[in-house]
């Protein structure tokens, strides 16, 4: 369909639109028109077709944007000033989720999906490229692999320069970075942090393009040559941002052994948004595993330096200049996730500081250069920061009601639900269907439930003066010796569910004595019901601050790779791999020589070669050999990089399976009966042991 008669149809069905978000409608008619509308919807999901996506998300925008029209006209009428300030409050809230609702829309309802565009087969053809490396505090273990990665990336070897970036100005990394081959840069100061050390690597530098790794960010071979070609075809594209894929669990992951199985944290942004954002030219430059032009960055004076999310704010300005923006959805490269839940609050904290200021010093409504839809994306990223605040609210506010008393929607039960019922069920539906291998429902509520406390005031202060604060390095590669619950970042959860089931219990009592409270017993069941899903996903946010154990250093891939075993005798058998880490590998047993001889070194035998590796025994069965791998110089090192994180297809996998709703809704009622479970246990066990101890010391 071309432009003029897509907007002559758009000009057409305005009034009608209209008419379906502005006409009134008592309680019984609501409830005719909103279940009408929930089942088209359903039958119209039988299509997969994105059309009918497209028909279906029309739908639930108007829905939703009835319901915001009913509640402006219709419920915002209080009896106090305290009714006022909460109710209005409520509504504000509102109109946050449905703004971010609306933009949510436009972003993922037409994803790009990028191909690889091949570089010429003359090699002479291609361009330059530096990898800057950045580091600052982190241990030189992390770092370390982060370089050989980017060493086995295959690229002509006199077209690449890797160099470590090190605002930390530590001997060791000068001396590795001398020992791997590699370039070393430091400066005298550390000012504005990432951003500065790239600024100042770039003018001690002269590749045509540049490429950012962030220290825990191993690439794979191929990483340059997925990537380099699209610029090749397109001149004026500044930047192609692939996933930041994480091989390592993130809280959630660790926490909660449901989230081990859905989609983590990131899916979504690295999904479906990042391919909206594509498909309007405002793909977002993410820090790390991108790849840049110099020209452009040049252009704009290099990398932003305004604000704490200087990866963002770099690719707006491009953006404003006319340059073009990319995302490749192909995880080519693969970090650390945050180890704790404290680390996690931290980094995201940053985050929504950094997005805050941008929407304050260089707001993408305002000034010259972008297209209305890149301003709306950009729009809806800093907005989204701003959850905090709306979150919090929704959990609390049927705590005004049940104890209280304060009526905060002047709505009877009967019309409220009416009303919300089509927007949440249309709205969790169209979400489901389009983005359900990315993000499972609810599991959205969790993520933002954990964050929202502490977000509140670092939003606040900065929306009011964008230079408060500074930026802070995320600390990547520790372990956990013992498990903990983290009391300190949950605090303000416990405190509302506690406060929250008074109120529940208060509610419970004043609807079986309704006639004595004089109170509408439909009113209370309804905040009865709300409150008590507040609580639950407030259980389940709590339940992420169960520090689990972490004590494995590196993390083990499924790998099938022909071998040898080599005896200290001089014998050599054949197996194969199952599984290999940085650390070791595991084996298929091929007989019981192990039992009587020494095993000094594995031979892998790869399509490029074989490359063997100093080991010693673990433990080893008639099924398993576990070995591990011994101390071994840096290009022994570096070919296991190549071998175990490097390879084209490491990161690669299976999508999730596509959400089911109610199965959702159910994997976080098993996480919060985890968490009281697995507590009574340990509690146990704990009583258990001195007992067995003191029966151990009288015999």
């Amino acid at each position: 369909m071309n432009k003029f008669l897509f907007s002559l149809l758009v000009i057409l069905l305005l009034p009608v639109a209209a008419l379906i978000i502005v006409t009134p409608m008592d309680s019984q008619k609501q409830y005719i028109f909103g279940l009408m509308s929930i089942g088209l919807l359903l039958l119209l999901g039988i299509n997969k077709s994105r059309k009918i996506s497209v028909i279906m998300v029309v739908m639930s925008a108007l829905m939703s944007t009835r319901y915001i029209y009913w509640r402006a006209t219709e419920t915002l009428h209080f009896n106090s000033v305290i009714e006022a300030i909460l109710g209005i409050g409520l509504f504000a809230a509102e109109v946050y989720v449905w703004v971010i609702l609306l933009l949510g829309y436009l972003q993922t309802t037409w994803p790009l999906k990028r191909t690889i565009e091949p570089l010429p087969e003359d090699m002479s053809l291609w361009p330059t490229v530096d990898i800057y490396v950045p580091t600052y505090n982190e241990s030189l273990d992390v770092v370390r692999d982060t370089v050989l990665a980017a060493q086995c990336i295959d690229y002509p070897k006199n077209k690449v320069k890797i160099y470590v970036l090190d605002d930390g100005k530590r001997d060791e990394f000068a001396v590795f970075a001398a020992d791997a081959g590699v370039g070393y840069i430091t400066r005298n100061d550390n000012r504005h942090a990432k951003a500065g050390n790239l600024n100042h690597a770039m003018k001690l530098t002269k590749g045509e393009f540049i490429t950012i790794f962030d220290c825990d960010h191993v690439a794979t071979r191929a990483f340059l040559q997925a990537t380099v070609g699209s610029f090749l075809k397109d001149e004026k594209l500044a930047l192609i941002q692939t996933p930041h894929y994480f091989y390592s669990p993130d809280p959630f992951e660790r926490n909660l052994s449901a989230a081990r199985t859905i989609p983590n944290e990131g899916a979504l942004f690295y999904g479906p948004v990042q391919q909206g954002n594509d498909n309007w030219n405002a793909t977002f430059f993410c820090g790390s595993c991108a790849v840049i032009r110099r020209s452009a960055l040049e252009e704009i004076g290099g990398f932003a330096v305004e604000t704490v999310t200087e990866d963002a704010h770099t690719a707006l300005k491009m953006q404003r200049l006319g340059w073009g923006s990319a995302f490749l959805s192909l995880p080519l490269a693969a970090g650390l996730a945050t180890e704790r839940l404290g680390l996690h609050v931290v980094q995201r904290t940053r985050w929504a500081r950094g997005m805050t200021q941008i929407f304050r010093v260089d707001n993408p409504l305002l000034g010259r250069g972008l297209k209305w839809q890149q301003r709306l994306c950009y729009l809806n990223a800093m907005l989204h920061f701003q959850f905090g605040l709306p979150r919090v609210v929704f959990l609390t506010a049927p705590m005004a009601y049940l104890l209280f008393n304060q009526n905060i929607i002047a709505s009877s039960a009967n019309l409220i639900f009416a009303y919300a019922l089509p927007h949440l069920a249309m709205s969790i539906y169209i979400n489901s269907r389009m983005n359900g291998r990315f993000r499972y429902s609810f599991w959205g509520e969790i993520y933002e439930t954990v964050m929202a406390f502490h977000l509140v005031i670092p939003t606040i202060l900065t929306m009011i003066s964008p230079r408060h604060g500074k930026f802070n390095v995320t600390d990547k590669g520790g372990l956990l010796d013992v498990g903990f619950f983290d009391f300190h970042i949950v605090k303000p959860h416990v405190i509302v569910v506690v406060l929250m089931m008074i109120g529940i219990i208060a509610g419970i009592v004043r609807a079986i004595m309704h006639d004595y409270f004089a109170v509408d017993p439909r009113v209370i069941a309804l905040n009865i019901a709300w409150g008590s899903f507040s609580v639950l996903i407030l259980l389940a946010a709590i339940a992420v601050a169960k520090e689990t154990r972490q004590v494995r250093k590196t993390i083990r891939i499924d790998v099938e790779i022909p071998a040898i075993i080599h005896y200290a005798s001089g014998i050599s058998v054949r197996t194969r791999t199952i599984d290999m880490s940085m650390g070791g590998v595991k084996l298929v047993t091929p007989d019981d020589r192990y039992q009587t001889d020494v095993i000094e070194e594995v031979e892998l035998l790869l399509q490029s070669g074989a490359v063997c590796f100093p080991v010693s025994l673990i433990d080893a069965n008639e099924k398993i050999i576990r070995l591990e791998f011994q101390p071994m110089p840096l290009s022994k090192r570096r070919e296991l990089v190549r071998v175990v994180l490097a390879r084209a297809d490491a990161w690669i996998s299976e999508p999730y399976p596509q959400d089911r709703i109610l199965h959702s809704l159910g994997s976080i009622v098993r996480c919060v009966f985890e968490l009281f479970y697995n507590t009574w246990k340990e509690r146990g066990s704990k009583k258990k042991a001195p007992i067995k101890e003191a029966k151990g010391e009288a015999v």
